[in-house]
């Protein structure tokens, strides 16, 4: 244990010589910022091959991230939580291809999607459904974030395509779940969807009530993404996931919904539901950070309507 102690100490000051304090401190208030579930310490960055010219990034600070390759262009999928993890991700991109990084797609707005964005070229093209800038215009209070605001090109239809070169990407959007801007990146002759925070493994997945999220529009969502042609489904939190996969979250998901709202039909309170699945109550959040609830609990608030 004292060995482990010394070790730890030993990185903090590593870091600490190698990043200078301030981002060190920085970083740490990020994950501390984010719910249990982002709250780590990074692992290495590394960039995995999931098909020819299609990439999982992994490690560093914040969410998985993507590549997508094409003849012409590059297309990062998510941006990393800091600029540092953001910084390395654009360097093992440009290990693995010479191709130019030319566009940047958000699959929604979150920090650990977003927040690593000073590190592109301020010349970036920036993709996003309109509702993920809008709640980056209101979480973006750092003026270099900010100034990459204006570049962001938004869009509120149910599809657009964008072609980097010899290959089709559909960016699609299927309505509120995760937050009210999620997209799907999808890669056709890759046959892979970026899910971004719509797919979670081995845990309930996440709805944002301060973003509009919704429980029942995960349900159609995921439906959606599984109506797709793809067999490998890339998400911000998970390995990669099979089709089996994901229908399995899915499955779950319904369940709750159809349990909680059989005993909202039968007058029980939120107390008595959250008991039955051996919960309790989401207790407040400190001042000035967002109260994160469990599944169950979003639920009946969205059967409830309150």
């Amino acid at each position: 244990m004292k060995g482990i102690k010394v070790l730890r100490v030993a990185m903090i000051v590593f870091l600490t010589l190698a990043f200078g304090t301030g981002a060190v401190a920085q970083q740490q208030q990020q994950r501390q910022a984010q719910p249990a579930q982002y709250r780590h310490e990074p692992a290495p960055l590394t960039l995995e091959k999931i098909a020819e010219g299609v990439y999982q990034v992994k490690g560093g600070s914040g969410a998985n991230a993507g590549v997508i390759i094409g003849r012409e262009e590059i297309m990062v999928i998510d941006a990393k939580m800091s600029e540092e993890s953001a910084q390395q991700m654009l360097t093992g991109i440009k290990k693995i291809s010479d191709v130019p990084i030319t566009v940047l797609v958000l699959t929604h707005s979150d920090g650990d999607h977003v927040n690593g964005i000073t590190a592109f070229p301020s010349d970036i093209k920036i993709i996003a459904h309109a509702e993920t800038k809008r709640d980056m215009d209101e979480a973006f209070k750092d003026e270099a974030q900010r100034a990459y605001l204006p570049r962001i090109k938004t869009f509120d239809t149910k599809s657009i395509e964008y072609d980097p070169g010899d290959r089709k990407v559909r960016l699609l959007y299927f309505g509120p779940a995760h937050t009210s801007g999620d997209i799907v990146v999808y890669v056709p002759d890759a046959k892979v969807a970026f899910l971004g925070d719509l797919y979670f493994a081995g845990r309930d997945p996440l709805v944002h009530r301060h973003k509009n999220g919704n429980s029942f529009g995960l349900v159609n969502v995921l439906q959606s993404a599984l109506a797709l042609d793809a067999e490998t489904f890339l998400s911000g939190h998970a390995e990669a996931a099979t089709r089996a996969d994901v229908e399995g979250m899915l499955r779950a998901l319904q369940e709750k919904q159809d349990k909680v709202k059989a005993m909202v039909g039968e007058g029980k309170s939120l107390a008595e539901i959250l008991e039955s699945f051996g919960l309790k109550e989401t207790p407040p959040a400190p001042p000035g950070r967002t109260r994160f609830m469990n599944l169950v609990e979003v639920i009946y608030l969205e059967l409830t309507a309150k």
